[in-house]
């Protein structure tokens, strides 16, 4: 059942518009559901591959969308520029933080990468020419070869559904490369990686640079989806958010990650809806299931599978 839980999953999302879910709501949900899957594999990279543990990625994610929008107070909407600028500049960043923070392990690594995000948090709400506190609403949604289908909530949602599958089984790929095996193995025991002769640092600091690439592609999708973009988006409690939802999951498999997101904002969906105080019952349901769900919801279908 765990194996057969992707291709289900995605063929469900890819048939959803034909499913009674083609209202305009519907397809928001379901292209933000996507859009955040696309941030917590970003996450899931360094925490599940890596064992890094962030608590400042969500800044990558509001890189990218803050490069939507200076591209976009520059008349700049052309995808196929703003996307690579989106990817560049998270990953640059990634890269630059990663440098120093990766140095360090544990609550040390939590806390410099907080201290990242807080920065770029700051940086962007002092940015008064794009809003600042305020936030920025774009002239309109990226175009594609001058074409305007990125407002069409279908093909919009086909574009974010093609996203994910690529970045999930890139994930896959390079998880099953002779790099992901270190990756891993630097995971587990870092020792041993040295004593046969390779370095954990080069590995680990490249995952982190990748991570913050796709980060910025999440924060691409995720600025064109909203038409706006404000400095919540790099705040601390966001980065949070994306981490429960990779704990939801599952640190087992990237797959943990996409479904973490999709659960989570189904429930603040469905509890939004049943009471204005969904909160309260939304943070008990997040702390039983990590008390109980020890492998996530991929562990737990495999459990039961067993």
């Amino acid at each position: 059942m765990a194996r057969a839980l992707p291709p289900l999953v995605f063929g469900l999302l890819a048939a959803a518009p034909f499913l009674g879910l083609g209202e305009g709501w519907a397809m928001t949900l379901l292209a933000r559901g996507m859009i955040m899957g696309v941030a917590a594999l970003s996450l899931w990279l360094p925490v599940g591959g890596a064992g890094l543990v962030s608590l400042g990625h969500a800044a990558m994610l509001g890189i990218g969308a803050y490069a939507v929008v200076v591209l976009d107070d520059a008349r700049v909407t052309e995808a196929l520029v703003v996307a690579p600028v989106a990817i560049a500049a998270a990953a640059l960043f990634a890269l630059a933080t990663g440098a120093v923070a990766i140095r360090t392990a544990g609550v040390q690594f939590i806390m410099i990468t907080l201290a990242f995000g807080q920065m770029a948090f700051f940086t962007a709400a002092s940015l008064s020419g794009y809003g600042g506190d305020d936030g920025y609403t774009l002239y309109g949604r990226s175009t594609v070869a001058g074409a305007r289908w990125m407002q069409d909530r279908l093909g919009f949602h086909y574009l974010c559904l093609g996203l994910l599958a690529a970045v999930f089984l890139g994930i896959r790929m390079l998880l099953a490369s002779r790099f992901g095996r270190v990756l891993r193995a630097a995971r587990e025991n870092p020792l041993r990686v040295e004593a046969v002769g390779l370095s954990p640092y080069p590995y680990r600091l490249v995952a982190y640079t990748i991570a913050g690439g796709i980060a910025g592609l999440a924060g691409f999708l995720l600025a064109n989806a909203t038409e706006f973009v404000a400095p919540s988006f790099l705040a601390w409690q966001r980065s949070g958010d994306l981490l429960f939802m990779v704990i939801l999951g599952g640190l087992g498999s990237p797959f943990g990650a996409v479904l973490g997101a999709l659960v989570i904002l189904a429930l603040e969906e469905g509890l939004g809806h049943l009471t204005p105080h969904w909160r309260i019952v939304f943070g008990p349901l997040l702390v039983l299931s990590v008390l109980y769900l020890r492998g996530g919801l991929v562990g737990l279908l495999g459990a039961r599978r067993g």
